[in-house]
């Protein structure tokens, strides 16, 4: 399977939709340094998205996803979808045919790859695209179903309200993340009263406002770190007024500090390159 180098071309492309195996692995990368989105769209078949590095974004009708190193995000088929890439990111697309049960849930979700799990997905986008379905693919294939099954997920998930006012919050937020305007002022905007904002909030995501903020707030950081940007950068961004106000935070809600969470996924994937 060739691997993508251009995100945007469709010459080496073929949909995954009209193969008929029950998994199909494209790896892909891209050294262009902007954005990259590929707009609202879906597949028959269940995906999921594994980054080596960089990080990519991906929103659906109930949320919006941030997928860092190491992770991966599960979309089920049929769900429409929308993923934005900001500068170099590299990683592999596996694609799973209707029918399967690979363990995992009915709805998008991030996940954590194991060492093993990444391998076996770099090994699968190497077979021939009608790679035979009996024999040691076939067999790889079996044993990378197992290993999905025993994925961990992750919280990097930002729920996203239905309701236009709620979005229009959201919107405003994720432009000036630092903004830490009060409940009260929030509602003013959105010409809601407080009391309505904080009902449709808890209505439309299952969070306080407080916590829906700081949920944004952390999707964001891990972003931006997979960027590149330094935890003194991320906290000055989210309008943290000291970098250990947002370490313990982000520490509390990931259970690692910030430094740690990232380095962990580097480390490990610079020590899976540095083995081939």
């Amino acid at each position: 399977m060739p691997l993508l180098t251009d995100l945007s071309a469709e010459d080496d492309w073929i949909e995954p939709d009209d193969v008929p195996r029950p998994l199909v692995t494209y790896g892909f990368a891209s050294e262009t340094f902007g954005d990259f989105e590929l707009e609202m769209h879906h597949h028959a078949k269940s995906q999921l998205l594994l980054v080596q590095r960089g990080a990519l974004s991906c929103e659906v009708e109930s949320g919006l996803w941030i997928v860092p190193p190491r992770s991966a995000i599960w979309i089920p088929g049929g769900s429409v979808h929308a993923i934005k890439v900001t500068g170099a990111v590299e990683g592999y697309g596996a694609f799973f045919a209707g029918g399967l049960d690979v363990g995992l849930p009915t709805s998008c979700c991030a996940v954590a790859v194991t060492p093993l799990l990444r391998e076996l997905l770099i090994r699968a986008a190497n077979f021939p695209l009608l790679y035979e379905e009996a024999g040691a693919n076939s067999r790889l294939v079996s044993v990378l179903f197992d290993e999905l099954a025993s994925a961990r997920v992750e919280d990097l998930h930002l729920p996203v309200p239905a309701d236009p006012r709620l979005r229009q919050i959201l919107d405003a937020m994720l432009e000036a993340p630092s903004n830490r305007d009060t409940v009260e002022s929030w509602a003013s905007r959105a010409g809601l009263s407080e009391r309505t904002l904080l009902r449709l909030i808890r209505r439309e995501t299952g969070m306080s406002f407080g916590r829906w903020r700081q949920q944004m707030g952390i999707v964001l950081a891990v972003k931006w770190m997979a960027g590149g940007m330094t935890i003194q950068q991320v906290a000055a961004g989210l309008g943290y007024e000291s970098v250990p106000s947002f370490v313990t935070m982000f520490r509390k809600a990931l259970g690692a500090s910030p430094g740690r969470y990232m380095a962990e996924r580097y480390v490990a994937k610079d020590a899976a390159t540095s083995a081939r």
